[in-house]
């Protein structure tokens, strides 16, 4: 049987779904519910908890509960990749029409806010490895947060690394304030002539840390996707590694495998 808060929850639940209660309306306060449903607000605060869970609602500190407004979904989709491939090359008027991120998400390069930080580190055991350079060679990390204007948070958090000898040959690719490039990474590294032979994406899920959970205002209970990016030249040297952390309640990664006929 359920519990009074869970019959609480089913039937704002229904409310939100059916339309009676839009996203962005904002709901009774808890003294009201109490009052309609006849229960304590303890027993409404549980309710209010599960759907706030849920993703349904958002509390706004010191305004109240809100229906949640969906966000902007983000659909990745394994062929990206060729998709920026043959933009690498074309001319600069064409490639600052559009990006990634417009192609994932249907906007406008009007729509998004961008930002990027630039800074040189020394590769750990790890990257090192990845890479296959030694402990300790110059690295180029950069991080990327792009929003929808209309969202405060960002599609994902973006952390990318080059060798940083490799690519110094264009000064440009070493000043963030060029950004956001047109073309992106691929363009970047094709003026320092490599192309790309292959992308590796290896996907796992986790929890998010707090600091996650904070930046990308994800529900409570939500996990996060972790996708490292491994992208290899044609003379088979890995020349870019990108951690992405992608939010799981707006993210749909899409993957179509074209399969020989027998």
């Amino acid at each position: 049987m359920a519990k009074v808060y869970e019959r609480i929850a089913d039937n704002l639940r229904r409310l939100i779904r059916a339309g009676e209660l839009k996203p962005g309306d904002r709901l009774p306060a808890e003294t009201s519910l109490a009052e309609q449903y006849g229960k304590s607000v303890p027993t409404v605060r549980q309710a209010l908890s599960l759907l706030q869970a849920e993703g349904l609602i958002e509390k706004k500190h010191g305004r109240g509960n809100f229906v949640r407004l969906p966000r902007k979904l983000v659909r990745r989709t394994n062929d990206r990749h060729q998709w920026e491939k043959d933009r690498a090359r074309e001319p600069l008027a064409q490639r600052a029409q559009t990006g990634a991120t417009e192609r994932d998400t249907g906007l406008q390069l009007d729509d998004l806010v961008f930002s990027a930080d630039y800074q040189e580190i020394k590769a750990d055991e790890e990257l090192a490895a990845a890479f296959g350079v030694p402990e300790g060679t110059p690295l180029l990390q950069r991080t990327y947060r792009t929003r929808y204007r209309a969202e405060a948070a960002p599609f994902n958090l973006t952390r990318s690394y080059l060798v940083h000898d490799l690519v110094a040959g264009n000064p440009d690719l070493l000043d963030g304030t060029k950004e956001p490039w047109p073309g992106g990474t691929q363009n970047q590294l094709y003026t320092v002539g490599i192309e790309l032979d292959r992308v590796v994406e290896r996907v796992t899920a986790r929890p998010p840390t707090a600091e996650e959970a904070e930046e990308l205002e994800l529900p409570p209970g939500t996990a996060v996707l972790m996708l490292r990016k491994t992208s290899y030249d044609i003379n088979d040297r890995v020349v870019d590694i990108s951690d992405v952390t992608l939010p799981g309640d707006r993210t749909e990664m899409l993957f179509t495998t074209q399969l020989e006929r027998w």
